[in-house]
Parts: C-alpha cells; structure tokens; sequence
C-alpha cells in the first residue's frame, strides 16, 4: 500500500503541482486542504502531513501534528528568523523535513555554494540574486534566504552584514558585505544566483526551475523519506544523502 499525505494548501501553485505529481510517484492524496477548512479532523488518516501553505499557518498546523504524532514535510516560506527558531522546537518533536525548496539540483547548489563560500573567503565579495513571478508574497525567497545562512556561518558572519538593496550614495562596498536582491515579475518560478566577484574573476552558481514538477517531486520524496525517520528536523541535505 502506498504512501497517504494530507495536503495542505492544496489550492496553491505548489499544492496543485504535487497533487499532479502524487500518482507517478506512489503517493496518495488522501486529504486536501486550504485556508479555513478542518486540518485537525483530516488527520487521523494520513500518513504524512504535507504543507504548502502559508507561514501564518504554521504553528498551529504543528500543533496538531505533534498531538497526533504524524510526520510533516514544511515547505511554506515567509517566517522571520524568530518565528522559524521558535516553530523549530515544535517541529523537533516528530519526524519534519523542512526545507525552502525541494528541488535536487537546488539542494546541490547549496552544497557548492557552502564549498565555494569556503574556499574563497572573504577575498571574494558575495551577492545573491532571486527572481520570482509577480504573485510571490514573501522575499527574499526561502531558497535566497538558506543560500544567505550557507554564506554567513561559512564567513563567520552575522546577519548585520546583510545588505538588501542598494540606493543613493552607498560609499565603498565593505569586504564583510553579502548583498541580497529579490527581482518579481512575470511568471518566473524561480531563478537563484550566488555571485563570487574577485579582483580579475567572478564565479556564478546559477540554478534555474523551468517546471514546478521538480519541487513537487522533491517533495513527495521527502515525504516517503521522513515516514521512516526518528522526530527531529530534518532538510533536504539529509533527504538526499548530502550532509
């Protein structure tokens, strides 16, 4: 018998791509749910809960996983660093895959880019670019801002040295600068470059999604990956074997 999720935000981009996704991959959605229906009494019968949400939906989605001690698979973006530490102690206490994205060529980009952020240093100056569609709500995207935490703990940095943007007189760009710029506009679902610019040479790692399906497929295999986990949160580094 295959895999059962309950899928919640099952009427957004995501929600509907991995219920495309679900059939080809074993997986049955036996619950499908969205903003102001009953989570808690489509619960019981899943085997995993599978959330595409939305980030003010998240505590209390926990909430009812952890009384009903059923694994989770997080996809949902848009938590502040405060709100995600606290949500992470809830989310310890079962088996949760959270990741900003599922995609196994993204999750290789944050590998080179841990490794690239380590041999370089600080000699080269760090940039990161996203783009988006029009209709995103949050940013910098989950991708973008898990790219930034790669950086800062390779460079020994704090979030202080963060830059959002630039405008105006700027003055000289300091060496412990990483610099983040969201882009929105069309219907790009989602493209990520990590820049490392040196005196005479710049690197690009650059990861571009054309299709919607490679989430979905992460996913799902987070999902049939996590059933069989001990509680504790977990990634997609972990998902793949790249940790």
């Amino acid at each position: 018998m295959g895999l059962s999720i309950l899928l919640n935000g099952a009427k957004g981009r995501m929600g509907a791509a991995i219920a495309a996704a679900a059939p080809r991959m074993g997986v049955t959605v036996a619950a499908s749910t969205d903003q102001g229906d009953d989570v808690a009494s489509a619960i019981a019968g899943v085997d995993v809960i599978v959330d595409f949400s939305s980030a003010k939906a998240t505590q209390g989605l926990l909430e009812l996983a952890v009384a009903a001690r059923k694994p989770l698979v997080i996809g949902t973006t848009g938590h502040s660093p405060e709100e995600k530490a606290l949500l992470l102690k809830s989310a310890a206490k079962v088996p949760c895959v959270w990741a900003g994205n599922f995609s196994v060529g993204v999750n290789l980009l944050y590998a080179l880019t841990r490794r690239a952020s380590r041999t370089l240093g600080e000699d080269y100056d760090t940039e990161v670019v996203e783009m988006h569609h029009r209709l995103k709500k949050d940013a910098p995207s989950g991708t973008a801002a898990r790219l930034l935490e790669i950086i800062l703990e390779e460079r020994k940095l704090g979030r202080e040295n963060l830059r959002h943007g630039r405008e105006g007189i700027t003055g000289e760009r300091p060496h412990s600068e990483v610099g983040v710029h969201s882009l929105r506009g069309g219907d790009v679902i989602g493209d990520h470059t990590v820049i490392f610019a040196g005196s005479g040479e710049r690197l690009e790692l650059t990861h571009r999604a054309s299709d919607r399906a490679v989430f979905a497929n992460g996913a799902l295999r987070a999902a049939k990956w996590v059933v069989a986990q001990k509680p504790g949160v977990y990634d997609m580094q972990d998902v793949l074997g790249l940790t």
